[in-house]
């Protein structure tokens, strides 16, 4: 899942050691968006340690990395948490994506000529393989991915790091507020997208688009949450 890693500027001398922060922080992301730790979870520096065979000081820097991409609360005193949107956030993060991704399908339409799609082509053909083969994890991580996609497809790496914050985030709601059966995005609907940009249909493209959010938002159940996983070792060393 590294296209989709957070990036960070903290950086150590120790190459052995930048990897395993690197190892451990892809983990953690890799199990936040495929819904498999839910918000709120305690992400015991014990545990990892344990889970991962390195010292604290691994952990903690991993731990920061991800909290600097706003994936966890270091929480004074009590340590650190898989974050919690609360429903004021969800409704926030729905609105901010409503406001950037339909004009982004829009511009992609309008000049899909210049715009190479084969990434997003070739995304739509690994959700139907994963829906097909009825990998749910990998779906769900596909589904998010694909918007993620729809920002690099731009060009434009301001853009891009923000869909991929906002979509870690939407995993995050989703996680928290939705059933098994809306984990992932609605069957069709990427594709649809898709095809109207290739059709070079901007009115149709934005309007699937907004519809899409739509439907993701409308699926969730904002009094339901998940509870706290408690076996990080099984969690974080499957793959």
């Amino acid at each position: 899942m590294s296209s989709t890693l957070p990036q960070t500027s903290l950086a150590t001398s120790d190459p052995k050691a930048g990897s395993e922060e690197k190892f451990i922080v892809e983990r953690i992301y890799k199990a936040i968006m495929e819904q498999r730790l839910a918000p709120n979870t305690k992400l015991s520096e014990a545990r990892l340690c344990e889970t991962f065979g390195v010292g604290r000081m691994r952990i903690r820097r991993a731990l920061l990395l991800l909290s600097s991409q706003g994936l966890i609360e270091l929480q004074s005193n009590r340590g650190a948490y898989v974050a919690c949107p609360d429903k004021s956030e969800a409704n926030d993060v729905f609105a901010a994506r409503m406001l950037i991704e339909p004009p982004l399908v829009r511009q992609l339409a309008q000049s899909s000529d210049d715009i190479d799609l084969t990434l997003l082509v070739d995304h739509i053909a690994l959700e139907d393989t994963a829906r097909k083969n009825n990998e749910r994890t990998e779906i769900i991580r596909l589904s998010g991915e694909f918007h993620t996609k729809l920002a690099q497809a731009t060009g434009n790496n301001f853009i891009s790091r923000m869909m991929r914050e906002l979509v870690t985030r939407t995993s995050l709601i989703v996680g928290l507020f939705g059933s098994s059966g809306n984990a992932s995005c609605p069957d069709d609907e990427h594709g649809n997208i898709l095809q109207a940009i290739q059709s070079h249909d901007p009115d149709l493209a934005e309007t699937l688009l907004k519809s899409h959010l739509n439907h993701i938002q409308s699926g969730l159940d904002m009094e339901a949450r998940r509870e706290p996983q408690d076996d990080l070792a099984a969690i974080l060393r499957s793959d």
